[in-house]
């Protein structure tokens, strides 16, 4: 639904990104970003993985575990990369990241599914295209996490990794607890 009211209004994007310089002023964004994407690929790729990873860890979860993992990976997701961009102005490191620009979709959420995913279910294969043989998620979701800025420039990788490593945190939680 917002993806659709931005195609309607596309300047209302600047109110639901989140920008580390306003988010104290604006701190809504935190949550507002996960939910915004403005480019059609942008949310059909996100959509298209939250779904395979969503219906699995829900599956093994449940939907309280599934909703924990998602929202708190987006949200930690963005706190890392308003605290990186800090950092990279403070020291003057700009390829880290900016203060001024701001930050959407629902990567980081998405990653910590899929990185509880990947600590849940460690031998689970997966097809990735262009490659034409199974291989282990957790690789393709380091993998994925490396190339992607590479290949897609102002990407707010930290968001990715804060996303990943707390959804890999809780995997490994609710895996010792046996689910």
């Amino acid at each position: 639904l917002v993806w659709i009211a931005l195609q309607i209004q596309p300047a209302y994007v600047n109110n639901l990104a989140l920008v580390p310089a306003d988010v104290w002023t604006h701190p809504w964004t935190l949550v507002t970003s996960m939910f915004t994407h403005q480019d059609f690929f942008h949310i059909l790729f996100n959509m298209w993985t939250l779904y395979f990873f969503g219906t699995t860890v829900h599956r093994m979860l449940g939907a309280k575990r599934f909703w924990i993992i998602y929202i708190a990976g987006g949200l930690l997701g963005g706190v890392l990369y308003v605290m990186v961009a800090y950092a990279a102005h403070t020291m003057s490191f700009g390829f880290m990241g900016d203060i001024y620009s701001g930050a959407i979709g629902a990567s980081g959420a998405i990653f910590a599914l899929g990185g509880a995913l990947a600590v849940l279910q460690p031998q689970m294969k997966v097809m990735i295209f262009p490659i034409p043989a199974p291989i282990p998620l957790w690789v393709a979701i380091l993998g994925s996490l490396l190339l992607v800025p590479v290949l897609f420039h102002n990407v707010a990788w930290t968001a990715h990794l804060g996303g990943m490593l707390f959804g890999a945190g809780a995997g490994w939680l609710w895996r010792r607890r046996r689910y």
